[in-house]
């Protein structure tokens, strides 16, 4: 990046490693110069990434932020732009930033102050969805992160319950902007819930608050949601938190680190494996080349 090598910490799948080689090529800040750019340059940034489009901003106001997150982000300034596109994005005056997570239909806007410490508070808080499902590959942007995570574990997030649930969670997130909203599905990810002493006895869906390590937290009366009224749930739940109603606990498997680190070692155990195979495939290939040789 700018003549200095950095970590690939992305995903791997094709179209997101296309979409992460892209950003390398492109300038820090692109000029947008119409509507019909503007359009273009959202559906080329792909699904993976954040956006942010400056509108009535002069590229030098998001130059060095934009130099600073390029491998996570796409940054534009849209110079000319009609009142539809204004529409289209949400805002009603500039300048303003629009921030856009197009896998996830979201859309915020920022109108200032644009000093360097507010704007990179907004660029960092927008790094991610208002409500997120916990992956691997978000599990290691966690690592940055100082906010907590309100953290829900469900049976199943695909289930219609679940999808109804993940919408009122994006409202919580939307009012609670120091916190971080995630959720992981038992039947996704039997593993890492595990971790939050989940059993078959244990009432879905739970809610912690999550250090990002080892240590999460269940507010006293209000470890679980029932099925009606979820956003009031959540409100008191969160009061709680505030109110330091609180119980400690600690993972019961590994924490954030040990699990990046048990992904590192179990892909090493598989390189280990691939290797002496192949060791061992050439050794016998070879001994049988020189047992033939000599007529063996």
């Amino acid at each position: 990046m700018h003549g200095v090598p950095v970590d690939y910490e992305g995903p791997r799948k094709a179209e997101s490693l296309i979409e992460q080689l892209r950003k390398f090529v492109i300038p820090d800040v692109s000029l947008l110069e119409s509507d019909s750019a503007i359009d273009n340059f959202v559906v080329a940034a792909g699904k993976q990434f954040p956006i942010f489009i400056g509108f009535g901003l002069n590229e030098t106001v998001i130059g060095s932020l934009a130099g600073k997150y390029k491998e996570k982000s796409g940054f534009a300034v849209a110079r000319g732009f009609s009142k539809e596109v204004m529409v289209k994005y949400g805002f009603d005056k500039v300048p303003a930033l629009v921030s856009i997570h197009p896998g996830d239909n979201e859309q915020h806007v920022f109108y200032g102050p644009f000093e360097e410490d507010f704007l990179e508070d907004y660029i960092r808080q927008n790094q991610l969805p208002l409500s997120f499902p916990l992956t691997i590959d978000i599990l290691k942007q966690l690592g940055e992160e100082k906010r907590k995570v309100v953290l829900t574990i469900m049976d199943d997030v695909l289930e219609e319950k679940s999808l109804k649930l993940i919408r009122t969670l994006k409202s919580a997130a939307s009012a609670n902007r120091d916190l971080l909203f995630s959720y992981v599905g038992v039947k996704q990810w039997e593993e890492f819930a595990d971790t939050f002493d989940v059993n078959k006895k244990t009432k879905l869906p739970r809610l912690v608050v999550w250090d990002g390590n080892e240590k999460y937290f269940l507010v006293e009366g209000l470890e679980s949601l029932d099925e009606e009224d979820q956003g009031s749930q959540i409100s008191r739940f969160l009061e709680g938190y505030r109110a330091g109603r609180t119980i400690e606990k600690t993972l019961s498997g590994p924490s954030f680190m040990g699990f990046i680190n048990s992904l590192i070692g179990i892909r090493s155990v598989y390189i280990l494996v691939f290797i002496v195979a192949v060791t061992m495939l050439i050794r016998h290939v070879t001994e049988d080349e020189e047992a033939a040789s000599l007529g063996i």
